[in-house]
């Protein structure tokens, strides 16, 4: 097929401008993998085909079962995109919990590729997300589920690789072992896209993991995780952050809420504004946690929200507001 056809609203334009209707702008037609093209390292920062950071800003998923399962639909991706304005989605894949990929691997896929397939389409970056804290007693499993998905995916300029979510109370040694074997497989098949690892103790060692990186891999990114309202996620961890971006590692923040670690807690504007900026002023892309309506200050939407998008307003929780509003800011 030819690329033209991959984008809708170009394709839209050309079949109508016979009729003299085609009324699209030439920024509308321009979707962020057409503005930044494929992703890569350089410099300790990870930087579009420009050499630029792209500094992408999106939203997560919730995990791929329970109340976040209805909202894995390509109708959700393109209100997301639409009115969101997103540029990157996340697709947190359940693995550990029942349901989840290690219990039933097809219906995980079924359910993830029509997500990814549509983030695609319309242009937009797209994480593929192991979403489990014990990945390296996954390790088969894991290398399964990336084999296939770098398969299908080598060479799409959207697709990024996220290997660990959350690596819990382990060693960096630990994460660093699984991630070897996990981005070699990867690279077996695609050898250019970017993959995330993941840092100790909830992606928060991020200076642990700067004093030792992965070597012989190109185009790796680290992942830094945190909750805005959480009473240990204030300035020590930003200094830790800070420690590891002096030092050129490139870091991602795959997921970051407005309330505290467990999902709930204070939805406090200040301290958000805090972070906000911080990665504003570091260029960083990130994800922001979740889509779901689940009565929980991290929640995007209220409980009731429809299935399929089209939210109005009054179904946005407070943090689906304000993330709402930052992201139709800043995502030009």
């Amino acid at each position: 097929m030819n690329k033209l056809m991959h984008h809708p609203i170009r394709f839209a334009c050309i079949s109508l401008l016979l009729s003299g209707i085609c009324f699209y702008s030439a920024a509308q037609q321009v979707s962020p993998v057409e503005k930044h093209g494929a992703l890569k390292v350089a410099g300790g920062k990870m930087v579009d085909r420009h050499n630029r950071p792209p500094q992408l800003r999106g939203v997560s998923l919730s995990w791929s079962i329970w109340a976040g399962r209805k909202y894995y639909n390509p109708e959700v991706v393109r209100w997301l995109r639409n009115d969101f304005n997103i540029n990157l989605l996340r697709v947190s894949m359940a693995v550990e919990p029942q349901g989840g990929y290690l219990k039933d691997p097809q219906g995980q896929e079924k359910l993830i590729t029509p997500v990814i397939d549509e983030a695609i389409r319309q242009g937009i970056y797209v994480l593929i997300d192991w979403h489990d804290h014990h990945a390296n007693v996954n390790v088969a499993q894991a290398k399964l589920f990336f084999s296939k998905m770098s398969k299908k995916y080598a060479d799409v300029p959207n697709v990024i690789y996220e290997i660990w979510n959350e690596p819990e109370r382990v060693e960096w040694k630990v994460v660093k072992d699984y991630a070897n074997v996990v981005v070699a497989e990867i690279r077996r098949n695609d050898p250019q896209n970017i993959i995330v690892v993941g840092s100790p103790h909830w992606d928060q060692d991020i200076d642990v993991v700067a004093k030792e990186p992965l070597k012989g891999f190109k185009n790796i990114v680290y992942s830094f995780h945190f909750y805005a309202s959480e009473p240990s996620h204030q300035e020590a961890l930003m200094h830790r952050a800070d420690q590891a971006l002096n030092s050129g590692l490139p870091v991602f923040v795959t997921e970051w809420g407005v309330g505290e670690a467990n999902g709930d807690g204070v939805f406090d504007v200040e301290k958000t504004e805090k972070w906000f900026s911080w990665m504003e002023k570091h260029k960083l892309s990130s994800a922001n946690w979740n889509i779901t309506d689940k009565k929980e200050t991290t929640a995007l939407l209220l409980p009731g929200a429809a299935a399929i998008g089209n939210w109005p307003l009054n179904m946005l929780s407070p943090a689906g507001l304000y993330i709402r509003s930052q992201l139709k800011k800043f995502n030009k």
